[in-house]
């Protein structure tokens, strides 16, 4: 008796070579992308080319009929007269806007984060209505309660003083509807646990929401700088003496009805742009995170 072996049907080859997917232009594409970007880069770039430029030149070669890619004399000398000036302590105008736009920062952090957060966490049956008020003070524009603010400062004795440029910024309405919203996704397992452990509201705020919500803090605080070291009209009216006038002051002075000083003015904008971008490189990481992330989901 005789048996027959079943057939073993051979199964084609395989191979161990990636699969690749062929997308049509995609050496074109890239490289129109990266001409796109270049093209960008060097349009953004230009601002800061003429800005540097006329920093290091004369008055009459920057109001020239003829321009010239770089100056033909370069005049390392503009740094010195800029700070030696007696009548714009530009020095002692970087400074105080350093101060003014670090506390500033601080300030909104700290305040406008615990506001947020005790709207979105503690119970209270009144919540919604401050909510509500909060986001009525949008409303309302800046114009309006200028001039009140100015007179309760004025009465405090605050004019020419560091409290008079800080403490009547340090709330933000909208700051504090953007942590607000933030802590609503932030994960409530985590503040229970925090809770597990014997931490009140504050204790969970400080050791727990706070380090885990880095990168949304790093992000309001370079916005918040920014705008606190760009701003004009407040610190005009408080700071009237020159010995408490902040860097956007101080450059206004050096344009008046009878003189305009070019190079003083392209080497001061020159020189009050530097801590923007040391700021915006150093939380460069977070700024973008923060951006991106609007709050930890669980």
């Amino acid at each position: 008796m005789t048996t027959t072996m079943p057939e073993v049907h051979k199964s084609a080859p395989t191979s161990d070579k990636p699969l690749r997917v062929r997308r049509g232009g995609g050496v074109m594409s890239s490289t129109g992308l990266y001409i796109a970007t270049g093209v960008a880069a060097l349009l953004f770039l230009v601002p800061f080319y003429i800005l540097v430029r006329n920093a290091l030149s004369t008055d009459a070669e920057i109001t020239g009929e003829t321009w010239k890619l770089f100056p033909t004399d370069i005049q390392w000398g503009n740094i010195s007269e800029l700070f030696s000036d007696e009548t714009v302590p530009f020095g002692q105008s970087l400074w105080n806007s350093a101060v003014v736009a670090t506390l500033h920062t601080a300030g909104i952090l700290l305040v406008c984060s615990l506001a947020g957060y005790g709207l979105a966490r503690i119970p209270y049956k009144h919540a919604n209505k401050i909510f509500y008020a909060v986001l009525g003070t949008l409303m309302v524009p800046t114009a309006v309660t200028f001039v009140p603010s100015f007179v309760l400062v004025s009465s405090l004795g605050w004019v020419d003083s560091y409290r008079g440029l800080i403490i009547p910024g340090l709330f933000s309405g909208f700051t504090c509807f953007l942590f607000r919203q933030y802590f609503l996704g932030f994960p409530k397992e985590l503040e229970e646990a925090a809770r597990v452990d014997g931490l009140g509201y504050w204790g969970a705020y400080w050791r727990v929401v706070v380090p885990n919500s880095l990168n949304f803090f790093a992000a309001i605080a370079t916005i918040t700088f920014i705008q606190g070291w760009n701003s004009f009209l407040w610190p005009l009216v408080i700071g009237q003496d020159p010995s408490a006038w902040t860097v956007q002051v101080a450059l206004s002075s050096y344009m008046t009805n009878q003189t305009v000083n070019f190079h003083l003015i392209f080497m001061a904008t020159a020189i009050s742009i530097l801590p923007l971008v040391f700021v915006f490189l150093f939380l460069q990481r977070w700024l973008v995170q923060g951006i991106a992330q609007t709050g930890i989901k669980g």
